[in-house]
């Protein structure tokens, strides 16, 4: 068992929600180019998270589209969730099998 890609993953989704966080926040600041976090795949099943700086269209407002922004928040709060519930498994799987050998 190897949590690693677990713990890769939680840490790639916290880059994305400081990222989304810097966006909200910025919502109303002028000329505002909000940045873009994908997730991509490393080594061993990784996750690394790959932010860039969104395309700037000149505007004199915040570019933050916040229809974007909060349907993330829920794809980080969610995809966290899930890495949190399978390290607890494996830990408990983990548990069990040392009790058995005990």
């Amino acid at each position: 068992m190897n949590i690693s890609s677990n713990l890769s993953s939680i840490n790639a989704h916290q880059q994305m929600m400081n990222v989304n966080a810097n966006n909200v926040a910025n919502v109303n600041t002028d000329k505002f180019v909000p940045s873009d976090t994908r997730m991509s795949e490393g080594n061993g099943g990784s996750v690394i998270a790959n932010t860039r700086a969104a395309t700037d269209t000149g505007s004199q407002k915040s570019q933050t589209d916040l229809a974007k922004e909060l349907p993330d928040q829920v794809v980080v709060s969610g995809a966290t969730a899930a890495n949190v519930t399978a390290i607890k498994t494996q830990d408990e799987m983990l548990g069990s099998l040392l009790d058995i050998k005990a």
